[in-house]
């Protein structure tokens, strides 16, 4: 029965979802003859009503304008608004990022399922159109594909319909109240309702028509609902397919044709029945190409209808992937072998337009996802845009579909686990509407064969409702699994979940439970959290890939920074995060957890992530390749192998080879050239790569998906002898010397070098300091490092001299000074130069390790120099930065950079740029002259930036960091990870961490460039 009047009183009854909305089904393409139209274009009986609509904004219901719906209401003083977009990024209400809060925490004292009264934003919309010819005359539905969060439509002054849910299709009958000419479109757009109870997701807290909008005609027999099972037999070779749908119209003598071809047009099945039927069972069909992620095959569906004279009414063309996801003794098969989910947790983002994305967007993510190894994502958490399933299906991701619900603010707080009024929980006037959410999600998308997973959402505890949305998937569908982690809280509704998922659990936790002989599987749903300088000891994770059959993998949080872009005070155009906006309660930067920046430029983190995530391990030796084919189907005739000798970081020697690898095997392959290797002095690098064989929708033939390295020393390098005389003098306070082309000079007060001059050029602004620190990141925020840790900031900023000596040889000389250093104790720390001739420097600071005091950030030396020596090269471990524990991604070579290009686009200022490694670094002006610093015993850790530690570490935002004046040369013994379990306390690994009772030491020599 429809229902004609709106009522606001639905806004808040959770038992009120949906009025005259028509029934989910799938988002499958239809016409009505036959066509060769691309399933990326648009449909010809579909009218797109997107683009420039009249909007009218109110903050709360009760100065909204109440009759804008009806006809004739004047609406000139409207003002324009674009759809799909959010009301936010448009000039209206304000911007609001919040993580685990409810948005109105500490301004309103509300619970579930009331809203607010003062401040419940509403948009108004208005959209006056034209019936296209093609689409008169027949059945008409309107079609909002998101928004958010609530909304009431009226149409030429008529109610159609109301619905909740942001991320899921509401359709409506619009037959009755379409006219051919003018047409009167009204929407009114409800920011907050009892739905919004269930949508506490981490994210920026939009409103608005974000999605398309269109009306669509269908025919007088058109197929509502299309239900494909392609799934494969006990040999994983053979097709079985099978198929339900519903019709609307009817007609007698109709009948229904399916013929599924393959790529090459070459029928594979075929058969007609009557139209009345609701499907044909499950027909084997022969051998068939499976589809997986790593050959996304689709085979082409076609259903005709025919009238009962035998002219064609419809067409529907579906692309249909045969595949088996399963779950069998324990394990996630895909195709019967054991699924790994190497992923990402993603959400729809765009720095301007927010969740309202289009296809170039999800075409970067992808292309992206694919050059970087990571084969799954969690749609996190919801669902996302239909031309997203399409684009995973045909490049090969797989997908956990994740329902819209998130509840997080109702049972957690402050990190305590706090149920007593959470929702949905067992409440029985939630149920259906979270049930609801569920099968709308799964109507839509149960045709994509990339989805292999139904999510009941995210972390919402656990209940009888939630039960009931997984037992839905389960009744609905028999060909995917059901995830749920949030019963881990709850272990009474196990049965929520297929698989044990758990969030941020560390490695140690993970072997724990599977070491217990687990009836489950395990995957981490999100882990790696990758919050600014992060992923470090993301290996101890893919370790457990090889040491436990049941560890099947885990999704990152997550692939992009939520940062929104704007124009500050000063007229500057940045990226911003959560409070820059004056939003209050704000999360503030704990939006930017990507491995892509929010403008789309690729984080460095990126780089660990693409070699862990490698589905060829290569591992060299000095004759040759260990080649590991982790695929699950194809082997490595899709690659082909380059591989090129360094000696000190030049190539001396390269070539290519190809060889076949089955998939899941391992092989060694020999380099013969490599036979007759000379035995020269110097250090060796063996580097293979495995590139792509041929060109891929997603990358161009030779792009490289893995590689490897091996390093050695033939011999050690002899150290040149000076034997040139050094000229020193005695002053009162500072000890000078003067060499060919060189004078230096250390000054007892300043405990240090105060002068270097190479050539008459003088390099030296301020004498280097000895650094215990490092800029905080965000992960050690998170922590308390600063807490922990913080006087090794003092001891290295508040130091004093305590002694100086000078030890005079017949070519050098040697002035060594030690250091009182602010902490509880006596700590020795001490900077020696040896300072020869021909301008040659050496340099030795030393730390003496101590026992009972905290963990050191860093050890090594800050130098400060002009920042005209901004550019440097080195020879060390890159392209990107890499930490000590965030450096299996990273290969020896020699690269270049600036110190402004190696400022890493974190929004926070933090600890970045640095290498890992470094055998030598040059520094040098636009004319190619500066410094070189050679690592003389053991490679040493270095950064080149344009600021600070301290600098960093007094900015929130990078547009607060003042006009660089200075280059900054950090030359460290070492440095401690950056961590990436989580960015709320945990600690990094203890293996990457430096301890205070550790000697450490940094040699090094310093040459004119």
């Amino acid at each position: 029965m429809r229902i004609t009047e709106a009522s606001l009183e639905w806004l808040e009854n959770p038992g009120i979802f949906q009025v005259n909305r028509i029934k989910a089904h799938s988002d499958h393409f239809f016409y009505e003859k036959e066509t060769e139209t691309s399933l990326k274009e648009k449909m010809p009986l579909r009218q797109y009503l997107n683009g420039e609509w009249s909007f009218s904004y109110s903050e709360n219901p009760d100065g909204r304008e109440k009759d804008f719906y009806r006809e004739g209401y004047d609406i000139s003083h409207f003002g324009r608004i674009q759809v799909p977009g959010h009301i936010q990024t448009q000039g209206y209400d304000h911007m609001h990022y919040i993580n685990t809060m409810y948005p109105w925490d500490g301004q309103e004292e509300l619970r579930p399922p009331r809203i607010s009264r003062e401040y419940n934003p509403v948009g108004s919309y208005v959209k006056e159109f034209e019936l296209e010819e093609s689409l008169k005359g027949k059945k008409l539905f309107l079609s909002f594909q998101g928004v958010e969060a609530a909304f009431y439509v009226w149409l030429n002054g008529s109610f159609v319909g109301y619905s909740e849910d942001s991320f899921t299709p509401a359709e409506f009958d619009i037959t009755p109240f379409i006219k051919d000419k003018k047409n009167k479109l009204a929407v009114e757009v409800y920011k907050r309702c009892s739905g919004s109870w269930l949508e506490d997701q981490d994210f920026w807290r939009f409103s608005g028509i974000f999605r398309d909008v269109y009306v669509y005609a269908v025919p007088r027999i058109h197929v509502q609902d299309l239900f494909v099972k392609a799934e494969l037999d006990d040999s994983y070779e053979k097709g079985v397919f099978s198929a339900e749908w519903e019709l609307l119209g009817y007609e007698e003598g109709a009948e229904l044709e399916l013929v599924l071809e393959d790529h090459k047009g070459e029928v594979l099945y075929k058969e007609r029945t009557a139209a009345g039927s609701e499907g044909v069972k499950a027909r084997e069909v022969g051998t068939v190409r499976p589809w997986s992620g790593e050959n996304p095959y689709l085979y082409t569906l076609y259903v005709r209808i025919y009238d009962g004279n035998g002219r064609l009414i419809e067409v529907v063309k579906e692309t249909v992937g045969f595949r088996r996801f399963e779950m069998k003794n324990g394990l996630m098969l895909i195709n019967g072998k054991r699924m790994v989910f190497r992923g990402v947790n993603r959400h729809e983002f765009d720095r301007r337009k927010g969740r309202a994305i289009g296809a170039e967007e999800m075409l970067w993510d992808i292309r992206f996802m694919k050059r970087h190894n990571i084969n799954a994502v969690r749609t996190s958490h919801y669902p996302n845009q239909s031309l997203w399933y399409r684009f995973c299906d045909e490049y090969g991701i797989y997908l956990i579909d994740e329902t819209n619900l998130e509840s997080h603010g109702s049972w957690q707080k402050m990190g305590k686990c706090d149920p007593s009024w959470n929702v949905p929980g067992s409440l029985p006037e939630w149920k259906e509407n979270v049930v609801d959410r569920a099968c709308s999600m799964l109507e839509r998308d149960k045709n994509h064969p990339s989805v292999v997973i139904w999510s009941c959402g995210n972390e919402s505890y656990a209940g009888e409702d939630i039960l009931a949305m997984a037992e839905f998937f389960r009744e609905r569908d028999n060909t995917r699994l059901v995830h749920y982690e949030g019963c881990v809280w709850n272990r009474e509704y196990a049965d929520s979940t297929d698989m044990e998922s758990r969030m941020y659990a560390k490695p140690a936790e993970i072997a724990e439970y599977l070491d217990s002989d687990p009836k489950k599987p395990y995957i981490s749903c999100e882990y790696m959290h990758a919050m600014g300088n992060s992923c470090g000891g993301m290996k101890l994770y893919t370790d457990l890939e090889d040491r436990y059959e049941k560890y099947q993998g885990g999704f990152i949080w997550d692939y992009i920074d939520q940062a929104a872009e704007r124009v500050n005070e000063f007229g500057e155009t940045v990226l911003s995060y959560g409070g820059d906006f004056d939003d209050r309660a704000s999360d503030y930067e704990f939006c930017t957890n990507g491995i892509v920046y929010a403008d789309r430029t690729i984080s460095p983190k990126a780089q660990e992530v693409k070699h862990l995530y490698a589905p060829v391990r290569l591992t060299p030796d000095r004759n040759g390749v260990c080649i590991e084919n982790r695929n699950n189907f194809i082997s490595t005739e899709e690659y082909e192998f380059f591989w090129k000798l360094l000696k000190d970081g030049h190539v001396i020697k390269e070539g290519n080879f190809s060889t076949e690898v089955n998939a899941l095997e391992k092989k060694y392959r020999a380099i013969p050239e490599l036979d007759s290797l000379s035995e020269e002095m110097g250090e060796y690098a063996l580097q293979v790569s495995a590139v792509l064989s041929r060109e891929k929708i997603w990358a161009e033939k030779s792009f490289e998906v893995s590689f490897g390295e091996y390093v050695w020393k033939m011999k050690e390098q002899q150290k040149n002898c000076v034997d040139k005389k050094l000229q020193i003098i005695h002053g009162d306070v500072n000890i000078g010397v003067k060499g060919e082309n060189f004078t230096a000079m250390f000054s007892r007060t300043e405990g240090g070098i105060a002068s270097l001059c190479y050539n008459g050029k003088e390099f030296i602004t301020r004498r280097p300091r000895v650094t215990y620190w490092r800029a905080l990141t965000d992960n050690d925020r998170g922590c308390a490092l600063g807490f922990d840790s913080g006087y090794w900031q003092n001891a290295g900023q508040y130091q004093k001299v305590s002694d100086v000596q000078a030890e005079e040889r017949e070519n050098s000389v040697t002035v060594t000074f030690k250091f009182a250093v602010p902490v509880s104790g006596e700590v020795e720390s001490s900077v020696s130069y040896c300072a020869f001739a021909d301008g040659t420097i050496t340099v030795h600071a030393s730390y003496k390790g101590r026992k009972n005091l905290p963990d050191l950030p860093a050890f090594g030396m800050e130098w400060q120099f002009k920042e005209a020596l901004h550019n440097f090269r080195y020879y060390g471990y890159g392209p990107e930065e890499n930490y000590v524990d965030r450096m299996e991604g990273a290969r020896l070579g020699i690269y270049k950079n600036t110190a402004k290009g190696n400022m890493s686009g974190y929004l926070v200022p933090q600890e970045c740029g640095n290498r890992v490694g470094v055998r030598w670094l040059e520094v040098m002006d636009d004319n190619g002259k500066g410094l070189r610093f050679e690592a003389e015993d053991r490679p040493f850790e270095m950064s080149v930036l344009p600021y600070s530690a301290a600098q960093l570490d007094s900015a929130s935002h990078l547009e607060e960091l003042p006009v660089p004046h200075h280059t900054w040369v950090r030359i460290l013994a070492a440095q401690m990870g950056v961590g990436g379990d989580d960015s709320w306390g945990a600690p990094v690994h203890e293996q990457y961490r430096i301890a205070s009772d550790r000697n450490m030491d940094v040699v090094f020599r310093i040459k004119p460039v």
